[in-house]
């Protein structure tokens, strides 16, 4: 990770549990691990390929206390959420999230963890944003874990 792209305050355990429980999801150990130390970094490796495309990552979003208040609080991942919020979902009673934004990507699309089949192993997916409508979320599947997906990537 580029030191100088990582934004402060770090998240901590208790910002997590609560960004946990406003998500209703439990966010899996190795992301949670990651993004400790790595908020809203730009990664060294920082492309992969997916469903035949290669994509480059802009940056990975944050977790703030206070978005609103900090320079890099466009890059939050509520701040981004609540933009894309009804395009991220396929059912519109869902409390909770389904598709997680968790990183840019250049082309305008997001990586996403998954959590449409299970609320505490997601995996990681792309969303895309050009085909995606309003409960009709458009994905393409990335790798089984946050752990693989880091493994993918390239320079």
């Amino acid at each position: 990770m580029r030191a100088e792209s990582i934004i402060y305050p770090l998240p901590s355990d208790q910002l997590l549990s609560k960004e946990e429980g406003f998500w209703r999801v439990e966010l899996p150990s190795d992301y949670k691990e990651f993004i400790k130390i790595n908020n809203g970094g730009i990664p060294e490796r920082r492309s992969f390929r997916c469903d035949g495309h290669n994509y480059l990552i802009t940056r990975f979003l944050c977790i703030l206390e206070d978005p609103t208040d900090h320079e890099f609080g466009i890059f939050d991942i509520d701040a981004t959420k609540s933009q894309l919020d009804e395009r991220l979902i396929d059912d519109e009673d869902l409390i909770g999230v389904a598709l997680l934004p968790v990183a840019v990507l250049f082309s305008g699309d997001f990586l996403c963890l998954d959590f449409r089949e299970s609320r505490n192993s997601p995996n990681v997916c792309v969303w895309d944003h050009a085909n995606s409508g309003e409960f009709d979320p458009v994905s393409y599947f990335v790798a089984e874990s946050f752990k693989d997906f880091l493994a993918l990537l390239t320079e």
